[in-house]
């Protein structure tokens, strides 16, 4: 198994105690970020809305070029500035996940509302990297909670062949229609 550098942006938008990137670097479990500048070169950047689902075509960024993942993390709130900001000034490829439920406190079971550890985590579990995903959930008392809210999207997400079988794969799992189209559009290339 290839270990995946883990990275966030921190754009400093919401309470650093209840923050998972923050209280994921304090346990060296990613590198966190308060400068775009610092960031990694190349790899892939988690975003919401990027329009393009990470699927087994990015894989190789991050397992056969040394990618790093980085994840994006600020309010929801300001979710459309943040990205607007770190997507103009990186040269990071954006991509956006599948549907999943957020099993964190404060997102508890709305789809897409991932926190940035949910987010890698959901990441590496695609990639194969299941103990690296477990790892990147440990420090949080609910984060076994989110794979197995998840266990089944996952696992069929994980298999999937292309991006586009992945996307499709969604309407298995999760009532499509009750989302908008900007959340789970793909650009299937």
């Amino acid at each position: 198994m290839t270990v995946i550098p883990l990275h966030a942006i921190w754009l400093a938008q919401d309470d650093p105690k209840k923050n998972t990137a923050v209280i994921a670097s304090k346990r060296d479990d990613i590198v966190l970020h308060k400068k775009i500048k610092t960031l990694p070169k190349k790899g892939i950047l988690l975003e919401p809305l990027s329009g393009k689902v990470f699927g087994p075509e990015d894989h190789h960024i991050l397992l056969e070029k040394n990618g790093h993942l980085v994840g994006l993390d600020c309010s929801w709130a300001q979710i459309e500035t943040s990205v607007e900001l770190v997507t103009k000034t990186t040269r990071l490829v954006p991509r956006m996940l599948p549907l999943l439920l957020a099993a964190n406190p404060v997102n508890w079971g709305k789809p897409t509302r991932l926190t940035t550890m949910e987010a890698i985590a959901a990441t590496l579990y695609l990639l194969g990297n299941k103990q690296q995903a477990e790892q990147a959930l440990r420090a949080f008392r609910w984060g076994k909670r989110f794979f197995e809210l998840n266990q089944e999207p996952l696992d069929a997400y994980a298999k999937a062949a292309s991006s586009e079988e992945l996307v499709n794969l969604q309407f298995e799992f999760f009532d499509i229609d009750i989302f908008e189209t900007n959340e789970i559009k793909n650009d299937v290339e």
